[in-house]
């Protein structure tokens, strides 16, 4: 069995998370927690999984992924470096191109 990558998340996506997690709780009183319970999902499959997303295009970053939270409609942009998933951002699709990676 493989074990699963370790998980770290940069300033830049933690910053991303938060954000989108607080406008999420305050505007949509349906699902005030599904930003944080699909990042938790995705993250757990991806630990296991990292070839599940496809590759990203536009980044000067080797090897960045990403994978869409369709629920959510938010792109989350990650990659492997030895046994680490690194989260490199968490961007909405209506946002247009993409994060600077």
């Amino acid at each position: 069995m493989t074990r699963a990558l370790r998980l770290d998340i940069t300033e830049q996506a933690q910053q991303h998370i938060l954000a989108a997690a607080a406008w999420w709780s305050q505007h949509r009183l349906g699902a005030p927690g599904a930003v944080l319970e699909d990042l938790d999902h995705t993250l757990e499959l991806l630990r296991g999984q990292p070839e599940l997303g496809t590759r990203a295009r536009r980044t000067t970053l080797a090897g960045v992924r990403r994978v869409t939270l369709s629920r959510i409609r938010y792109v989350l942009y990650y990659r492997v470096t030895g046994d680490v998933l690194q989260v490199l951002a968490l961007w909405h699709s209506s946002r247009g191109a993409g994060p600077i990676l």
